[in-house]
């Protein structure tokens, strides 16, 4: 071991002693030395650094255990399993009942030792919880720069062409369906399904043993994937990764599949080699501070998918069978908003509200906005009545834009948008159906009602200062997501992704 690392020379020679009595496989060994290090840093923190041994006490041991329940993978950042932490804690209360028993710890306290608070929560509460998400516009910097993806990366005897483009699908599927980085790299070569105009990713949830799960994706992603299964096909690959879409380096690996590892470091190597990346952080000068890179792993884009979604208004519900959370507590972390940055949502949004006709309609207060109206799944409504009943007693059955109660705002453009998109089709069938005139009539109305109002509010927003539409923005993203909590469907289940703006 490195005695260097271990601080306190009670530990050490306790550690030394102990090493030499037992036998350790190589992954015991691993814990051992992990538990070393980290016990060591916790207690040199503490008063007195830990150095003798016979003035530790309880507050100490909890400081250990703390340290322990925060080790995390050098691959990505992620925490360490809940095993590998519990179980090196224990390792660590090995070596100093050890010292205890050979009488090299004389004078140690009894309170320096665990209680049965001492266990670690279960890990499916915390695995997706959110705020660690790549922001959308570090994402569009690294789309700009996908070119360098892979380019000085090694991989067996892979050929560099073949490298780069097997990386940046990697990256790519990563980032389009938020699946975890064990999921992406363990796809199957078949794992692509097509019917018509939709595109299914096939993939198995090995966490959770829950296998052959399904999830629609754009046909941008499907087009990414089947260009590398072209390239794939005529890749030569260990025997033993014939059906992996992403193969392990050699027959020797440890799986048949890409290893999680060999994807974080292509990750990590490539987000080194972009000259700049920036935040939305402005410094003293009003000049964007550089983005820390080290929150750029692949994990981290599981909670980007998740964040862009919760930020479109996808519904709670929807997001859960997206991301195969078992509990529904998990996926509303993502939607998490509090009442402070709601009321400044509606403060910022109410002034930009609209009628039917795209003229301004502004609620004089933010009170106004939340007491004389309720949300709908186009815009908010201003009819006593339907207000009354929390929006589900619309006389006319949503055609809003031909109501003198409407009153959308930006927020609501997305879905407005895809219900155009909706009446496009409607009118379509009906004119297959050979239906009456005034229905085609009336879906055609309808259409052009909708348009004229989203046309307008996009025209206003294009003519307000950047930082004006930034506020604009996130504040629609706010609001959206208050709405998907409800009962109302907002957006299909799929959000496709839009042109993001030169992030310089």
């Amino acid at each position: 071991m490195d005695a260097s690392a271990i601080r306190q020379q009670w530990f050490r020679d306790v550690i030394k002693s102990w090493a030499t009595s037992v036998s350790l496989d190589s992954g015991k060994f691993k814990r051992v030395f992990t538990a070393c290090v980290i016990d060591s840093d916790a207690l040199h923190a503490r008063p007195g650094g830990g150095q003798d041994h016979t003035k530790l006490r309880f507050a100490d041991m909890q400081a250990v255990f703390t340290a322990m329940s925060r080790i995390r993978r050098t691959t990505d950042d992620e925490l360490a399993s809940r095993s590998w932490r519990q179980h090196s804690f224990g390792c660590f209360l090995e070596i100093v009942d050890f010292g205890r028993k050979t009488d090299m710890l004389p004078g140690m306290p009894g309170s320096f030792d665990p209680d049965k608070t001492m266990v670690l929560p279960p890990e499916e509460t915390t695995e997706d919880a959110a705020g660690r998400a790549v922001p959308e516009p570090v994402i569009a910097q690294l789309d700009a720069h996908l070119a360098l993806m892979g380019a000085a990366f090694s991989y067996g005897e892979m050929a560099r062409a073949d490298i780069e483009l097997m990386m940046q699908t990697a990256y790519l599927v990563l980032r389009d369906t938020g699946r975890r980085p064990i999921e992406v790299a363990s796809l199957s070569l078949k794992c692509l399904e097509t019917r018509g105009d939709e595109n299914t990713l096939v993939w198995d949830n090995v966490k959770k043993r829950r296998y052959g799960r399904k999830l629609p994706i754009t046909r941008e992603t499907a087009t990414v994937i089947r260009n590398w299964q072209a390239r794939r096909r005529q890749t030569e690959v260990p025997s033993r990764s014939r059906k992996q879409l992403f193969p392990s380096i050699t027959d020797r690996s440890g799986f048949a599949h890409m290893d999680t590892s060999s994807l974080a470091n292509a990750l990590r190597e490539w987000v080194a080699a972009i000259p700049v990346l920036l935040s939305d952080e402005l410094d003293v000068q009003g000049r964007r501070m550089p983005f820390d890179r080290t929150l750029i792993f692949p994990y981290a884009f599981r909670h980007a998918y998740a964040q862009r979604h919760a930020d479109a208004g996808v519904p709670v519900d929807v997001l859960r069978e997206l991301m195969d959370h078992r509990s529904i507590v998990t996926t509303m972390s993502y939607y998490q908003v509090s009442l402070k940055r709601k009321r400044e949502a509606i403060t910022t949004l109410r002034k930009h509200t609209v009628d039917r006709s795209g003229r301004p309609a502004p609620f004089t207060s933010p009170t106004d906005y939340e007491a004389q109206s309720v949300a709908v799944p186009f815009g908010n409504c201003r009819e006593p009545s339907n207000v009354k009943a929390g929006g589900k007693a619309c006389a006319i059955r949503f055609q809003c834009a031909g109501c003198g109660f409407y009153r959308p705002d930006p927020s609501y453009l997305p879905a407005i948008e895809e219900h155009v998109n909706d009446l496009r089709a409607d009118r379509e069938t009906a004119r297959a159906m050979d239906a009456d005139d005034f229905v085609v009539r009336n879906l055609g109305d309808q259409i052009t009602a909708f348009t004229n109002v989203a046309d307008t509010m996009r025209e206003r927003l294009s003519s307000l200062p950047r930082d004006e539409r930034e506020e604009i923005k996130e504040a629609s993203a706010v609001l959206r997501k208050v709405r998907a909590t409800r009962d109302h469907k907002l957006l299909p289940l799929t959000v496709i992704r839009k042109e993001t703006p030169d992030a310089s």
